[in-house]
């Protein structure tokens, strides 16, 4: 005879079976966590390793380079610029690009205001003019303000002026010796009087024939890494026959189709009117861009020939 509470007794037994069996279970996965607990140790440390690495610096692969050319004289026509032109040249042949050029006059307000503004973005810049004793040279102390520091004198340019004018660096010349606080030198090749650089920004005499040793040196010195490095290229074609109010529409259409690229033309006042037509930018967009304007020129009746 079976009493009416043998129902639970073995609803008991199956649940105390059930609780031996599920012990049993965790106990062997813990002893066999317990033999590759080591294993796991290390590939959480290889995963900590890489997680708390510090990233490699990111190489600026395409620089913005900008001029200033600074003074009346430039403005007034006494002088004419002989940097600009150079510059151009001297990237070109390193692989590199002019991206901007500003001629400021001699007002301090503005010369400081332009160098505050292209230190904040990063750029690179070479000054031109400015860094002499005279009254009128306000470069030296713009670069100051602009970078946020004082000007102070640098051992290292009284040195070399020292060293090229003896006694008669005193009491005036040593004056192109005071530069912004923690800025380095650029050597000048001619009378050692140094130029300087600092946040990017390398200030340079007028002299072309200063300067441009100047700016190659540091060019060479401080940014070799980045010479014919930059996927970029100009292309164009000699469009005959055609004003540029017939082209524009084609023009809108590659801006439009290939927003990353610059698109340029540059018209002349011939019997043919003729105007080259191109794009500079990326090689293989660049490539595809131009030969799609050789077909749309093409079609639209006019003859051209590659430049």
């Amino acid at each position: 005879m079976v009493t009416t509470d043998t129902p639970f007794r073995v609803t008991r037994y199956y649940c105390k079976a059930y609780y031996v069996f599920i012990s049993l279970f965790f106990c062997g996965i813990l002893s066999q966590l317990a033999n590759i607990r080591p294993c796991i140790q290390k590939v959480l440390d290889s995963a900590s390793h890489i997680l708390i690495a510090k990233p490699e610096p990111m190489q600026k692969n395409s620089p913005v380079i900008g001029i200033y050319i600074i003074g009346d004289e430039i403005l007034s026509g006494k002088r004419q610029d002989a940097h600009l032109s150079f510059v151009i040249d001297a990237l070109k042949r390193r692989g590199l690009q002019l991206n901007w050029a500003n001629y400021l006059g001699d007002i301090p307000e503005q010369i400081t205001a332009s160098l505050k503004t292209s230190m904040s973005r990063g750029d690179i810049v070479f000054s031109f003019g400015g860094i002499g004793a005279t009254p009128d040279d306000y470069t030296r102390q713009c670069a100051a303000d602009a970078a946020g520091v004082p000007p102070e004198r640098h051992p290292g340019a009284v040195a070399e002026i020292e060293a090229q004018y003896g006694e008669g660096a005193y009491p005036k010349r040593v004056l192109m010796a005071d530069f912004p606080k923690g800025a380095t030198l650029i050597p000048n090749p001619v009378n050692r009087v140094a130029g300087c650089a600092i946040n990017q920004h390398y200030f340079v005499p007028g002299f072309p024939q200063m300067a441009h040793p100047m700016v190659e040196w540091v060019l060479d010195t401080y940014y070799s890494h980045l010479f014919h490095t930059q996927d970029y290229i100009e292309t164009s074609i000699l469009v005959m026959d055609a004003g540029e109010s017939q082209l524009i529409d084609l023009m809108n259409y590659i801006v439009e189709k290939y927003p990353e690229l610059k698109i340029f033309s540059l018209p002349k006042l011939d019997n043919r009117r003729t105007t080259e037509l191109g794009v500079k930018g990326a090689a293989t967009q660049a490539k595809t861009a131009i030969d799609e304007i050789k077909q749309a020129v093409s079609k639209l009746g006019f003859p051209w020939e590659n430049l």
